[in-house]
C-alpha cells in the first residue's frame, strides 16, 4: 500500500515540503510557504504527499478559496500536481488524481478544475496526464491559456473577465507574486537583484490577499510577468529568460 500523509495545521512544521528538500540548510521559500500554508489549510486547502524524501505531491482548494483569477460554483481547483525524479512511473501521480477526485465527489463538489495550455506551460502540471482523467478544456484565452475542468454536474467554472485582461497601462516589467510557492521568494531576489545592477525598472506586487488573486489582469497559478504592458507568461522568471524578454 502507498503511504501518503496529508498536511495539517499540527504537522506543517514538522514535514517537509517535497519540491524543495533540505535537510540542514534553511531555505527562505520553506518558511514562506509553511506561513501561507498555515491560513490555508483552515479553509479546507489540501497539500497530500508521499511519505518519504521525494518531489511526489499535489496541493488543491476548494475554488471559491483558491488564489486564482477563476470563478465558479462548488469547485475545487488544482494548484499542482508534481512527480518528478525517480518515483516517476510509480503510479503515484495516478494515486494522488484519484484521490484528490473521489475527496470532491465525497464533499459533493460539482467538478475539479486546473490551470493549463494549449501548448504545456512550464510550472503547470501537466495537462496531458489531466486530459486521461477527463479533464477538457472549458475556457480559454486569447493568447493560448486554458481553464482544463471535469465536471460531475454539467457545471463548468471560467476565468474572470479581468483574467483574460492580460494587459496593464505601466510599460515597466511588472511581477505579480504570492507565497504558494516555495521556489518564489528567492527567485524574486534574484530578479530584483539582477533589475537593480543592470538598471531595470521593475515593479514587484506581491498578491497577498484573495481578493487580490481573484481581481487579477491575467491567468495565474501564482505567478504572472508583464513587460510593455503585456503578459508574458506565468512560468517564474529566471534571468536568462529575462535577459531575452529585455532585448525584444
Amino acid at each position: 500500500m502507498i503511504d501518503f500523509v496529508n498536511l495539517t495545521t499540527e504537522n506543517l512544521d514538522d514535514e517537509h515540503l517535497c519540491c524543495i528538500i533540505r535537510s540542514k540548510k534553511a531555505h527562505p521559500g520553506i518558511d514562506a510557504k509553511r506561513e501561507w500554508l498555515s491560513g490555508r489549510l483552515k479553509e479546507g486547502h489540501v497539500f497530500r504527499k508521499l511519505n518519504a524524501k521525494a518531489t511526489v505531491f499535489i496541493e488543491y482548494a476548494p475554488l471559491e478559496l483558491a488564489w486564482v483569477p477563476i470563478i465558479g460554483d462548488n469547485y475545487i481547483y488544482i494548484y499542482c500536481l508534481w512527480v518528478s525524479g525517480s518515483p516517476k512511473g510509480s503510479g503515484y501521480g495516478k494515486a494522488l488524481m484519484e484521490y484528490c477526485l473521489a475527496d470532491a465527489k465525497s464533499s459533493g463538489k460539482s467538478g475539479v478544475c486546473m490551470l493549463g495550455a494549449k501548448k504545456q506551460k512550464a510550472w503547470l502540471s501537466s495537462q496531458e496526464f489531466a486530459k486521461k482523467f477527463g479533464f477538457e478544456a472549458v475556457d480559454t484565452t486569447d493568447n493560448g491559456y486554458e481553464l482544463l475542468a471535469l465536471s460531475f454536474d454539467g457545471t463548468t467554472p471560467k476565468f474572470g473577465e479581468n483574467a483574460k485582461k492580460m494587459s496593464i497601462e505601466s510599460k515597466t516589467l511588472t511581477i505579480y507574486y504570492d507565497m504558494q510557492c516555495p521556489f518564489i521568494p528567492q527567485n524574486v531576489e534574484k530578479i530584483k537583484s539582477y533589475c537593480d545592477e543592470h538598471g531595470v525598472p521593475a515593479d514587484f506586487i506581491m498578491v497577498d490577499t484573495l481578493q487580490k488573486a481573484k481581481e487579477l489582469p491575467c491567468v495565474f497559478n501564482n505567478w504572472g510577468t508583464f513587460y510593455k504592458g503585456k503578459f508574458e507568461n506565468v512560468n517564474l522568471l529566471h534571468v536568462g529568460s529575462l535577459e531575452k524578454m529585455l532585448k525584444r
